[in-house]
């Protein structure tokens, strides 16, 4: 197993016959492709706390950013555990994710500028973010966003034609 490549273990017992371990290659793509995902954290009192939001994928983490008053940031302020779910919404065809992980803060203005290009390259000039104080600006002026790596502890891939369930277990850094 190597920084970017993870222990992969297919699980027979909730897969079709037919089926064979997803490989890290597509569900690493089905999360940098993904024009959506849901993030989930855990509130203060221990309840989770779920929502949509937009990531990207550079350096073998998925990225988001969010307000620092947003409910989720408040959550990773008490606890940096997350979970990331994307994929189809069809119960045939197609691969859902799901990645765990701790959300770490990203301040290095180099490695934010490189991250709001790559917010651009995806989804487009509605999401070009100036860069200054370790966070991220919109160039509408309106508010600031902190930025967050993930890098992925756990993560399963549930195909769905023919049904698998793959687990993907990654190094500690």
């Amino acid at each position: 197993m190597t920084a970017t490549e993870p222990e992969t273990t297919f699980d027979a017992r909730y897969s079709e016959e037919s089926a064979q371990a997803t490989p890290w290659a597509d569900a690493r793509r089905q999360l940098a492709e993904a024009e959506l995902s849901w993030i989930s954290t855990v509130r203060p009192d221990g309840r989770p706390h779920v929502t949509p939001l937009l990531t990207v994928w550079e350096d073998e983490m998925l990225h988001f950013c969010t307000g620092p008053d947003e409910r989720k940031c408040l959550n990773l302020k008490q606890n940096p555990s997350v979970t990331f779910t994307t994929g189809t919404n069809t119960q045939h065809g197609g691969l859902d994710v799901v990645l765990e992980g701790e959300a770490v803060r990203v301040t290095d203005a180099s490695t934010l500028q490189r991250l709001a290009d790559t917010w651009v390259a995806k989804y487009g000039e509605e999401w070009r973010f100036n860069v200054g104080d370790g966070v991220f600006r919109h160039v509408s002026g309106v508010g600031e966003a902190w930025v967050f790596a993930v890098h992925p502890t756990t993560a399963f891939g549930f195909g769905k034609d023919p049904f698998s369930q793959t687990r993907y277990r990654f190094e500690q850094r």
